[in-house]
């Protein structure tokens, strides 16, 4: 078992090593425009729990997955290539992220909430 600085040490460095994957060495094109939004290892080093989203939104949720787990085995064999100081590398687990979408929900209501108080004021000031 591993601190819990260290596991986070290791998914902040899964986080950035899968972003440039994505980037750069990912030709599969159920992926592309994929965000790793976050990565979670446990303390075990046994799992990293990989959440991710996509600017579609759902609309590709099952396409990106069904890619994920095609793509999952060389993910992590090139992950384990570039972070060469685990004995072992976590199986890896994808998830979809919603709070990209939920965030986006959320500015809607605010924008539709200002444009009523908007029309409300200039009704009343008439």
């Amino acid at each position: 078992m591993v601190s819990e600085s260290r596991s986070v040490r290791i998914a902040d460095r899964i986080h950035r090593e899968l972003s440039l994957l994505f980037l750069n060495d990912i030709e599969d094109p159920r992926l592309e425009g994929v965000s790793v939004t976050h990565v979670k290892v446990d303390r075990e080093l046994a799992f990293a729990d990989i959440y991710v989203s996509a600017l579609e939104g759902k609309e590709r949720l099952d396409e990106i997955m069904a890619g994920l787990e095609h793509a999952k085995g060389f993910l992590r064999s090139e992950l384990a290539h570039h972070i060469s100081h685990l004995r072992t590398f976590p199986q890896l687990r994808f998830h979809w992220d919603l709070v990209p979408e939920r965030a986006d929900r959320i500015e809607q209501l605010i924008a539709e909430l200002d444009s009523e108080e908007e029309d409300d004021e200039n009704a009343s000031g008439e």
